[in-house]
Order: structure tokens, then sequence, then C-alpha cells
């Protein structure tokens, strides 16, 4: 009777727990969605080599971070990122980079063959979040082409994407954001492997 009485109390115990449970956190990628599909053929005779990626120390955090206000900031415990902002950033760079100019992204690998190798510095100073209103990235970016004297390309660039409600939307911002700064990173890097002067796009 003791044993049974015990049992029906540690039940009763584990549904207490199961129901006042935490609801389940969410994770977000900065990864664009493909579907899948072959390798792609390398088309350039030039790779990269996107450095790690810098971002602000008040984001550099698992949560997602999200502007209240004019001077109020809040941590969603809820909302979190499924990797370091800044390796999700640089993966998402890297993924429309390679995919834009046929290239390939050396990043940690041994540097072998005579292939020439576009270096990318990419420098987040603002990754800002206004959920159901918009998304903004501030960044400071260079280019710097092969060889020792190289031509060196700095530039700067604000992107802003309008968002619709709910997390979802606001991370899918952030994703058109950093579709727009590899597009104009793979304009100059174009341009450069042409011969040409390239100019902050």
């Amino acid at each position: 009777m003791i044993a049974r009485h015990r049992m029906l109390g540690c039940i009763a115990m584990l549904a207490t727990v199961a129901g006042c449970a935490s609801p389940a956190t969410r994770f977000y990628t900065l990864l664009p969605q493909s579907g899948p599909s072959a390798p792609m053929p390398l088309r350039t005779g030039y790779r990269i080599d996107l450095l790690p990626v810098t971002v602000p120390a008040q984001d550099d955090r698992p949560q997602l971070v999200v502007r209240l206000g004019d001077d109020r900031m809040a941590l969603l415990e809820r909302e979190q990122w499924i990797a370091p902002l800044a390796d999700q950033i640089r993966a998402a760079l890297s993924a429309h980079l390679t995919s834009l100019l046929g290239s390939e992204d050396i990043q940690g690998l041994p540097l072998h063959g005579r292939r020439p190798v576009y270096r990318i510095k990419l420098v987040v100073r603002r990754f800002e979040s206004v959920p159901g209103r918009y998304v903004r990235i501030q960044a400071a970016w260079s280019v710097r082409a092969p060889g020792p004297q190289g031509m060196l390309l700095r530039c700067s660039s604000r992107i802003r994407e309008s968002v619709g409600p709910g997390f979802g939307a606001m991370v899918r911002g952030h994703q058109k954001a950093l579709a727009v700064l590899a597009a104009r990173m793979a304009t100059a890097i174009r341009v450069m492997a042409a011969g040409g002067s390239a100019h902050c796009p």
C-alpha cells in the first residue's frame, strides 16, 4: 500500500513538472535556404578567402537581440541563433559568394595550387533588429587582390530591409540583407578579376 502511494506520488510529481515545462526554444539560421542540387562546378580561375567576421559585442550572443525603442534592447531567451552570430554571417556570405562567383572559399584550408586568391574581410558595425518594422546591417569590408602589391578595395555598406511581424520574418530580413551585401562584394571581385579598377558598389 505504501509502495503504491509512493508510485502515485511520483507520477503526480512528473505530471506537474511536465505541465509546468517552459516553452521550447526556437533556433534560427542566417544560411540561405536551398533545395537539393548537384555540386556547382567552379567557373573561375580564382578562389576567395573570406576571413572570420567581427560583430558588435552587444549582438555577439546566443539570443536574438532586438531594439524596443530608442534606448531599450531585449534579449529573447526563447529565440536563439543555432550557432555564433559571427560564424553564421560568415557562412551565409560564403554560400552566396561561392554561388555568385562560381568560386571556392578556402578559408581554413591549406593553400595548394597557383590559382589567385581574393581575400575578403568584414567588420559588422551594426546588426539591428526591430521586430515588425525593419532590420539593418552596417558594415565595413575590404577585398585584397592577389599578390604582394595587389589592389586593396575598402568599402562600407548600409543595408535596410523592411520586415513583417514575427521573429522568423525578422531573420529572413537579415538573410536578404546579407544577400545584398554578398552581391556588392561579388561585383567588386568580378571587376578586379577582369583587370578593371573596382569601386565600391
